[in-house]
């Protein structure tokens, strides 16, 4: 079962351990510091597996989690491994999962030169939030207003230096944290998606000046600080959580009442996976 952050690896190979304690599972990840290779199942990163097909050897079933993430384009990591391990076994089945069956660009996962054939269970967001599976979000219209007038855009997404700079704004900061406040009322879990880490870090600072207890993850917060964080975070010691491209998928707490979007984005998909955080 591979995937692209360490977070998800962590989570899935608890969850199996959860539903089968004796399970045969191995995990291979340079971000957890685990190289496991030589069991029945293994959870790996993509990062740190993608080229070593030939150490992994056969694989009947392969199981991406967050499976959107495989590009069309077939020089990329995941469509290297698929290719590479297909030539070990040609019978091998990949099957992926994910909440948002589409990429920005390129259209549906199943949509040539995708390697996806169909959609198996199909569903949407609206018929789990009628059967109870997901909590309906009610936005707030806020009087502050993100500009990203003049940022640019690349492959049809803002590009992310030229956002962060456009959105992090000393006085727009200030402004969106007091409206968050105001509007929070009795929430008790807030997380904050933010356009950079400068930003995450800025509106994580503003907070703490009024008087909400806050923390920030980013990319580089080291694994002992980043497990404190969520820890104190589902404890409640930690009110509100502001973060940079790190929390968007597979972040799982359900308790979560508070999403700020605080990071403007042309991806539905993105949109949908931090407004999943929340549901």
């Amino acid at each position: 079962m591979v995937t692209h952050v360490k977070e998800l690896i962590e989570q899935n190979a608890e969850k199996m351990l959860l539903h089968w304690p004796d399970a045969p599972l191995g995990i291979y990840s340079a971000g957890i510091g685990r190289k496991e290779l030589h069991q029945q199942i293994t959870f790996a990163g993509v990062q740190s597996i993608r080229n070593k097909a030939t150490e992994i050897g056969h694989i009947d079933l392969m199981i991406v989690d967050e499976a959107h993430l495989i590009s069309h384009n077939t020089d990329t990591s995941y469509r290297k491994l698929i290719h590479y391990l297909k030539i070990i076994n040609p019978a091998m089945r990949v099957i992926g999962l994910t909440a948002t069956p589409y990429r920005l660009g390129h259209g549906m996962i199943t949509d040539k030169p995708g390697i996806f054939d169909a959609l198996i269970e199909p569903t949407s967001v609206e018929s789990l939030v009628e059967d109870k599976f997901l909590a309906p979000l009610r936005s707030k219209l806020t009087g502050t207003k993100l500009s990203v007038a003049g940022v640019h855009k690349r492959g049809g997404e803002f590009i992310e230096k030229e956002l962060q700079e456009a959105v992090n704004k000393q006085h727009t900061n200030e402004g969106v944290v007091a409206e968050v406040i105001k509007l929070a009322e009795d929430r008790k879990a807030w997380l904050f998606f933010c356009a950079g880490v400068k930003h995450a870090r800025a509106i994580k600072d503003i907070l703490i000046h009024n008087g909400i207890a806050a923390e920030c993850i980013t990319g580089d917060t080291v694994k002992p600080e980043r497990e404190r964080i969520i820890s104190e975070f589902k404890f409640g010691k930690i009110r509100a959580l502001t973060n940079a491209n790190v929390l968007t998928t597979g972040f799982d707490y359900p308790d979560i009442d508070l999403i700020a979007m605080l990071r403007p984005t042309m991806s539905p998909g993105l949109y949908v996976q931090m407004a999943g955080r929340g549901m």
